[in-house]
């Protein structure tokens, strides 16, 4: 059975930094396409980014440059480095794996396994 089990969100101020945790059990990250979305409230499910399989990389815009996705094989955990936080990444990330093709990164339908979500706010 495959549980993602998401970690390190908080409050912080705009500027600051947290590095998100996705703990994966049942599945060996190292040949997994594990990706992170957010929900903000009142929005819907939207992509923000997500490392595959032979440790491609791919981003939303809205974080390219802020957000780094990592990975440690050894701890089968997929990390989110999320620097320069701003008001408007206030959202319920949650990690997520997806066997669909490259094409279908962003689409949140394409993916399963969620996690139970960690609660990021950034105060302005």
């Amino acid at each position: 059975q495959v549980q993602l089990v998401e970690s390190g969100g908080g409050l912080v101020q705009a500027g600051a930094s947290l590095r998100l945790s996705c703990a994966v059990s049942g599945l060996a990250v190292s040949i997994s396409n594990i990706g992170w979305f957010r929900q903000a409230p009142g929005k819907e499910r939207e992509f923000v980014a997500t490392r595959r399989k032979g440790d491609f990389k791919y981003y939303a815009e809205s974080v390219k440059g802020r957000f780094t996705v990592s990975s440690d094989n050894a701890k089968n955990t997929v990390y989110l480095q999320m620097n320069n936080l701003k008001a408007e990444d206030t959202a319920v990330y949650y990690c997520a794996t997806t066997q669909g093709i490259l094409s279908a990164y962003a689409e949140t339908h394409m993916y399963s396994n969620w996690g139970q979500g960690t609660q990021v706010t950034v105060a302005s």
